[in-house]
C-alpha cells in the first residue's frame, strides 16, 4: 500500500481492511486518513477507476465499509466515518495517477530537500520507471522536465484549472451519473477533502 494512500501504521492497517471491500464494489481507494480529535474521524476517498463517482455510490461504500469495520473492530474509540469523492483538485496518491493526469498542473511536495527545495509546481509529464515527471519553470533556463522518485513524495495534488474542470465534467457525463446541481454543492474543508461528501456516521 502506497504511503500516500495511507501514511501511518493504523491508516495502512485500515486500508488493508477496507481496500478489498471497496475494490469488490468496482471502486478504488484513493486515500485514507484516521484523524484525531474529540471524536476521531475516518476519512475515506474513493473513486471509479475511470473517474466519476457520485454521492449515492459514496453512501453505498460507507455502508459496506461500516459493516466490515464493525466485524474487524480495528479502532478502539468512537469515530465518525466520512466517505467522499477525491474532489476536482484531487490528491495524487498512486504512481499510476501521474500517468492518468499527465498534461494537468499539480503541486508536489517531497519529504526531503531536492536541489534545495521541497515544493514543485508544474505540468505533469507522466512517469518513467519509479519516477514522477513534472515540467517546471526554474526561472533561469525556463521550462525544465525533472524526475522525482515516487518514494520521495510526501504530498501531491492537482491544481484547479479550467482544463481540469472540463475533464471532470466529461468523466461525470461518461459515467452516466451527471447532474449539474452537484457542481453547485461542492464543499471544501481543511484544504484536501473531496467534494460530494457522504453524511458522516458515528461508529462505536
Amino acid at each position: 500500500m502506497s504511503d500516500l494512500v495511507a501514511k501511518t501504521a493504523i491508516d495502512q492497517r485500515l486500508a488493508e481492511i477496507v481496500g478489498p471491500v471497496i475494490e469488490s464494489m468496482g471502486f478504488e481507494l484513493v486515500r485514507l486518513r484516521l484523524m484525531s480529535g474529540k471524536t476521531r474521524t475516518l476519512q475515506i476517498m474513493a473513486d471509479r477507476p475511470e473517474g466519476g463517482i457520485v454521492v449515492d455510490e459514496c453512501a453505498a461504500i460507507s455502508t459496506a465499509v461500516s459493516a466490515v469495520l464493525d466485524v474487524e473492530d480495528p479502532i478502539e474509540d468512537n469515530y465518525t466515518l466520512e466517505v467522499s469523492s477525491p474532489g476536482i483538485d484531487r490528491p495524487l496518491t498512486r504512481l499510476k495517477d501521474f500517468d492518468t493526469w499527465s498534461g494537468y498542473e499539480a503541486r508536489i511536495e517531497t519529504s526531503e530537500l531536492i536541489d534545495g527545495r521541497r515544493r514543485f509546481k508544474g505540468e505533469l509529464a507522466g512517469t518513467e520507471g519509479d519516477e514522477v515527471l513534472i515540467t517546471i519553470d526554474d526561472g533561469k533556463d525556463g521550462l525544465l522536465t525533472i524526475g522525482l522518485k515516487f518514494e520521495w513524495l510526501s504530498d501531491a495534488k492537482l491544481i484547479l484549472t479550467d482544463d481540469l474542470i472540463a475533464e471532470m465534467l466529461r468523466q461525470k457525463k461518461a459515467s452516466g451519473n451527471f447532474d449539474d446541481s452537484q457542481f453547485d454543492e461542492i464543499q471544501e474543508s481543511e484544504g484536501d477533502e473531496g467534494d460530494e461528501p457522504e453524511a458522516p456516521q458515528t461508529r462505536h
